[in-house]
């Protein structure tokens, strides 16, 4: 137990019995604690494995490459259509967790060996995701900005794509592009 991750477990949430339970099955699997994007990270040789977080109605174990495990138990979740490779197994309560414990430790067992065999997901290249026609059009008459929205990131792109081509509205797409247009020439993303 890394004592820096401690305040994680300590501060008075509806899931701190289960985030106790959690960090206990982890750490049997032989992983490192450490505390990333607020959340206790398990590691291995600095390479990401699990995350213990908690949302209103459920805490879960997300696993960052789950796409790739077999999910024999059909317990893995995607928490949206856009997210590549994490998958969640999520829990309403301590009970349900502590019934599982045999099936999460045998998930984290696979998901160390897919990593030690440097096995990861194929992601989507950004040149595969669809850039709105509203998009294109103001990319064709600001050169500046065309400019700038190739320079980003291809994870600050795809936040864009992603964010500007969900509305179903024209008027609600060329609003969000409008809305960021600065953002976008100042090298930033959609977040920063």
């Amino acid at each position: 137990m890394n004592p820096k991750v401690d305040w994680f477990f300590n501060k008075a949430t509806k899931w701190q019995e289960a985030y106790s339970e959690l960090r206990i099955i982890v750490l049997d699997c032989g992983l490192t604690e450490e505390i990333k994007w607020g959340c206790p990270c398990y590691t291995i040789e600095n390479s990401n494995i699990v995350l213990i977080h908690g949302f209103k109605n459920y805490c879960a174990l997300l696993f960052m490459q789950g796409a790739l495990l077999k999910d024999r138990k059909n317990i893995l979740i995607q928490q949206t259509k856009n997210v590549q490779s994490a998958r969640q197994i999520r829990f309403k309560n301590v009970d349900e967790l502590l019934q599982n414990k045999s099936t999460i430790k045998s998930y984290i067992k696979e998901a160390i060996a897919l990593d030690k065999a440097g096995i990861k997901v194929s992601l989507k290249k950004t040149t595969e995701y669809k850039m709105p026609e509203e998009l294109k059009i103001v990319l064709e008459d600001m050169p500046d900005l065309k400019f700038a929205f190739e320079a980003l990131t291809p994870g600050r792109q795809r936040g864009y794509l992603l964010y500007f081509s969900a509305p179903k509205q024209v008027k609600t797409r060329e609003a969000r592009i409008e809305k960021h247009l600065d953002k976008i020439l100042d090298g930033k993303g959609l977040d920063d």
